[in-house]
């Protein structure tokens, strides 16, 4: 046994923007004399402790989405004294209360959008690592602390001295608001933030807030409730005072609370916005910006110089060079809200629709207005697997539009728009994704590389893996399937497969029989046949035009396997039905915070893997139009690049 000295340095992270740099003396004790092994630089991020004190939890947190009804009895009041009092005796500022609360949910998801988006393009951005689904879930109720302003607001307006008919402007308490913020509240606010990083305070408290390395613009919020309480109780010094001299007004109250949020929202929000040569016309900002409280940490000599570097290399950073690109297009209007540059945590779970955002219908509408303005395409995802660099785009055009045949001409205008982009960009690999609408579109693709023959570019739509897909969804044994639905490529190729399998493929429309014999032929083997019997099968392969009542007349515990692009309305309790074509992915893939559609968490469709799988391979021809490249082939690379099937559902789901 030999004992050895070897020096250490070590990086600690301890906040998403600044490091530690340690060196210290390790004594190893070794079996043998070599040491070279051991590494000389060690990267570590500072553990978040989970120590959770007195108040972490919000007092409503039982509520869940329900939280909201705890304001209904001051909404309640407020909507009451307009409607019997006079309106000479309306206490405006009660009444602007409610507004506010809106207009500060509304300015942080402007800022959540922007940040997401900015991100995913890589402009200026930051911190160069992504975010998973526990942040996400744990930044879930970050509009709490807007919900207790508003009922401290509501108390203060009701028993506070002063605190009712605040007059909409006064000029010497802006002046007074500026002062004190600048004084006394940034004082204290800095000493109790450096207190919150004490050993105590931060494994039982503000580890929560540091436990997201990759930071958004609600990280800024997501403290436990105590924090909270401190929090407002200091900036409460400011609101207080000018209340309780008759210096307060509405527009002071709202601006104040404005900034703090702008602050809050631009300090977090992972890329830099402000350029240098703004700083340069005007130094005291970069104080403001860079934090609250900056100015005291330069005072006490504690802010990090790496700071500048950071700020620097920022600005500096292009938008980023997509090896992969995904091209994909809206669902139905409410999807803009489920997509990752919109609500963080519908986005995070898989599509389905929901009454709430009924309320919401102004601004779909307006969404649907600007859309038909603005035909081009949008990145809104950005993830990273190994070498590769992906993103996703999104054509601004929603899945009802691609059945309209005076559209046809404008959709294929914006796709080959966005195939030239991403030949322009350098991108190796494009898949079509949800662009893939059939024949009568654009031929499956084929026809972007006929009117482009030099493209470098090469295009997927996906087919052969989700053929490969379907073909092992199906359970071993299965001797007898039916075809109903729409008949695609894919159909057409997952047929072919399973007659050379000696698998019996029965339809039930003439139509659709005449198509598959003809397109097969021979090859089918007297495998393909048709019956007006819906009893027959127990595996029912679908497309998109299967209807309510044939999907009734199926026995029970059929299992319906979808080879469209979009699900089953499932209707049967008693039947079992598998997902729309898609793969499981490896934990490899980073950034991975939102759902695909209507897909599990971390389930990615086979229209996507496929490009991926042809960037990793080195593929050189394209996968478009009527080819389909060699099953087991792209089955066997899904598979050995990590890509796991879905497991066939064992009960119902209603």
């Amino acid at each position: 046994m030999y004992l050895a000295t070897l020096e250490l340095e070590c990086t600690i992270y301890t906040t998403p923007y600044t490091t530690k740099q340690l060196s210290f003396i390790l004594v190893i004790r070794s079996p043998s004399k070599a040491i070279s092994s051991y590494p000389s630089k060690l990267v570590v991020y500072q553990s978040m402790a989970s120590e959770p004190g007195i108040l972490t939890d919000w007092p409503w947190k039982p509520l869940g989405s329900f939280k909201y009804i705890i304001l209904a009895p001051w909404i309640t009041e407020s909507i009451y004294s307009i409607i019997v009092g006079d309106e000479k005796g309306w206490d405006v500022f009660n009444l602007t209360i409610l507004p506010l609360m809106l207009w500060r949910m509304l300015h942080s998801q402007l800022w959540i959008s922007l940040s997401r988006y900015q991100t995913a393009k890589g402009t200026n951005r930051i911190v160069d690592k992504g975010i998973e689904f526990d942040q996400v879930d744990r930044e879930r109720n970050w509009d709490d602390q807007i919900l207790f302003n508003a009922i401290i607001f509501y108390l203060g307006n009701k028993y506070f001295p002063g605190g009712s008919h605040i007059p909409i402007w006064r000029t010497d308490g802006v002046i007074i608001t500026m002062l004190l913020h600048a004084g006394p509240v940034e004082f204290l606010y800095y000493w109790f933030h450096r207190a919150l990083h004490h050993h105590n305070l931060y494994s039982r408290y503000h580890s929560h807030h540091h436990s997201s390395i990759v930071t958004e613009p609600i990280t800024s919020v997501i403290h436990p409730f105590a924090e909270h309480i401190v929090y407002f109780a200091l900036f409460a010094i400011l609101v207080s005072t000018v209340v309780f001299t008759g210096t307060g007004s509405i527009i002071d109250i709202a601006g104040y609370v404005t900034y703090i949020d702008l602050m809050n929202n631009m300090g977090h929000c992972n890329f830099e916005l402000i350029p240098n040569w703004v700083f340069s016309i005007f130094p005291p900002l970069y104080l403001k910006i860079s934090n609250y409280v900056i100015e005291y940490k330069f005072k006490y000599e504690l802010v990090d110089k790496s700071l500048d570097t950071l700020y620097e290399i920022s600005l500096q950073r292009k938008e980023e060079t997509p090896n992969v690109v995904h091209l994909m297009h809206l669902t139905t209007p409410e999807s803009i809200y489920h997509l990752r540059v919109g609500f963080a945590y519908l986005a995070s779970k898989p599509y389905s629709s929901a009454w709430y955002l009924w309320l919401l219908l102004p601004v779909t509408l307006w969404f649907m207005m600007l859309t038909r303005i603005y035909r081009r395409t949008f990145v809104v995802e950005r993830n990273r697997f190994r070498q590769l660099r992906l993103q996703t785009w999104a054509i601004p055009n929603f899945r009802e539009q691609y059945h309209l045949k005076w559209q046809k001409e404008s959709i294929n205008n914006m796709i080959e728009e966005a195939v030239l982009e991403a030949e322009e960009k350098g991108t190796s690999v494009l898949s079509l994704g949800l662009m893939n609408q059939g024949k009568e579109l654009n031929r499956y693709g084929e026809v972007y590389v006929k009117k482009h023959p030099q493209l470098k570019v090469k295009l997927v739509d996906g087919s052969s893996l989700a053929v490969a897909v379907l073909l092992n969804s199906i359970p071993k044994g299965t001797t007898q399937v039916l075809l109903r639905g729409n008949l695609t490529k894919v159909a057409f190729a997952v047929a072919f497969s399973l007659c050379q399998k000696g698998i019996q493929v029965t339809v039930l429309r003439e139509d659709e029989y005449e198509k598959l014999d003809k397109s097969l032929g021979t090859k089918s083997e007297v495998k393909l046949v048709i019956s007006k019997s819906y009893s027959s099968c127990k595996v029912w392969l679908v497309g998109d035009d299967l209807t309510e009542e044939e999907q009734r007349k199926a026995n029970k515990g059929t299992l319906f396997i979808p080879f469209s692009q979009f699900p089953l309305k499932n209707l049967r309790k008693d039947c079992f039905y598998h997902t729309t074509p898609a793969m499981q992915t490896p934990k490899a893939l980073e950034n991975v915070d939102s759902c695909e559609n209507w897909l599990p968490r971390r389930v990615m469709s086979v229209w996507r893997i496929a490009g991926i799988l042809h960037a990793l391979e080195g593929w050189e021809e394209h996968e478009c139009g009527y080819t389909i490249s060699n099953i087991d082939k792209v089955w066997e690379a899904c598979l050995k690049h990590g890509f796991q099937p879905l497991t066939v559902p064992t009960q119902s789901k209603s």
